[in-house]
């Protein structure tokens, strides 16, 4: 037998053990995983000892289940700023890191799992999507450097030549440890691309009048060039992102002209986003200066960062200032490698805010977030002081953040109101084009386009 021909069939071992073990519980997992929380799911997981080991827990989202994970970004490997998406078949790779907040090692692997354009879980199975291993080990971590947290450094970058990927479409990448799919860290959401057409975005200015100041329409055409669509209202998804967020997508959009191979979308409503506002940061690359927007530093057995009073800008005039679109860079200025020389701060957020808000919540929202509305970012309101207040513990580094509200028994976030909205916000949009014809059983992610509302 050929090294080849023994590589493939202790693949082929190894990913039958594995699915036999994890079969109950993934079987659990894909009967009630969906984008969607229930309220009592509405913020982060409150994991006891029991839930832990049960798959029942996972959603098929940006997701942390260990409070002692942070600093979790999954980025292209030659861009920390981009968006988690690879080329089908290409070379490009994908770039996960985190921090695992102790001074000793622990065993981390990981598994992809393919999904719809809806983010439930396709009907395929891994032998399907993944030629070699179906599951792989993280065995590159650092300890940090002289900081008062201590933490260990991990990093991935993938996919690799064991684990290779052969469909298009949504994944999430499932952290787990000890080799048990079941111990679940965290999961995060990337995407793969096999490209196949060419969408040509416009932005403009709603047909509405009273939303021409406010809100941003976005247009598009498709050519599919001579990429073979039978039914493009019955085959194609469309999924329209801002700024990386899921929670408020536009979907369900068909296209309203059919010209040969030029498809039109043209809406004067399904395809219509609130502008909202730049982001508001701050800089927390030192600890010994107080920054633009920093109050007060202060060390009693942990770092801490008081940032200025921040205030309601609903009705305030747009301000033009540079954004990274809630994004955050891990930076330190008095060290020299960004991974394990920073160290970690309580940041405290505060609000003015005359009363409560009596029908949801307010939450830190951001990458800082991972995009979502975790009980950690919610937050609370302090009578005697008026004002909604939050403390996060976070990396030393550039942050992007705004204050999102959230109705109860809603998902979506509503950044305008406390940020305002403005039709010249600075946003980035992406459009995702998935395709599930009639011989498919599950869906290609066939067309992507990502540019920002200024460049038109």
């Amino acid at each position: 037998m050929n090294n080849n021909s023994l590589n493939k069939t202790v693949a082929a071992v190894f990913s039958l053990i594995f699915l036999i073990s994890a079969c109950d519980s993934t079987k659990k997992a894909t009967s009630i995983a969906n984008n969607s929380l229930s309220n009592s799911d509405s913020s982060e997981f409150v994991v006891t000892e029991d839930d832990y080991y049960s798959e029942d827990v996972i959603y098929f989202e940006n997701k942390k289940y260990r409070d002692s994970i942070h600093s979790i970004q999954l980025s292209p490997s030659q861009n920390h700023l981009g968006f988690p998406i690879i080329e089908l078949n290409s070379n490009n790779t994908l770039k996960l890191s985190f921090d695992f907040l102790s001074n000793e090692p622990k065993t981390y692997n990981y598994s992809l799992v393919h999904c719809d354009s809806k983010w439930n879980p396709s009907p395929i199975s891994p032998l399907e999507y993944i030629d070699g291993f179906e599951n792989g080990d993280i065995t590159e971590y650092e300890f940090s450097f002289n900081t008062i947290q201590q933490y260990l450094h991990y990093s991935l970058s993938f996919p690799t030549k064991e684990m290779k990927i052969t469909r298009s479409g949504n994944y999430i990448i499932k952290i787990f440890e000890d080799y048990d799919p079941s111990k679940i860290m965290f999961t995060q959401r990337f995407l793969v691309l096999e490209d196949k057409l060419n969408i040509t975005p416009r932005l403009k200015r709603p047909a509405q009048i009273s939303q021409r100041e406010y809100k941003q329409e976005i247009d598009f055409k498709i050519n599919r060039g001579g990429y073979q669509i039978d039914d493009p209202f019955e085959d194609l998804k469309i999924v329209i992102l801002q700024n990386e967020r899921w929670d408020n997508r536009k979907e369900g959009i068909n296209p309203t002209f059919v010209n040969d191979n030029e498809l039109i979308y043209d809406y004067d409503d399904e395809n219509v986003f609130k502008g909202g506002n730049e982001f508001r940061f701050f800089d927390i690359k030192s600890f010994r200066y107080k920054t633009q927007y920093v109050a007060e530093n202060y060390f009693d057995t942990i770092n801490h960062v008081i940032l200025k009073t921040d205030s309601k800008k609903t009705f305030s005039m747009y301000s033009n200032f540079p954004d990274i679109n809630g994004k955050y860079v891990i930076r330190v200025q008095e060290g020299t490698d960004n991974d394990i020389h920073p160290d970690y701060a309580w940041v405290n957020f505060n609000l003015e805010f005359e009363e409560p808000a009596n029908d949801g919540n307010l939450y830190i929202f951001g990458q800082l977030s991972n995009w979502g509305f975790p009980e950690t970012h919610r937050l609370e309101y302090n009578m005697s002081t008026k004002s909604y207040q939050k403390s996060i513990f976070l990396k030393q580094g550039y942050y992007n953040y705004c204050y999102m509200f959230v109705k109860d028994d809603e998902q979506s976030g509503d950044m305008s109101f406390i940020e305002g909205t403005h039709f010249v916000t600075n946003n980035e949009y992406i459009i995702l084009v998935y395709h599930k014809g009639i011989s498919n059983d599950y869906e290609k992610l066939i067309g992507f386009s990502k540019f920002k509302s200024s460049s038109f």
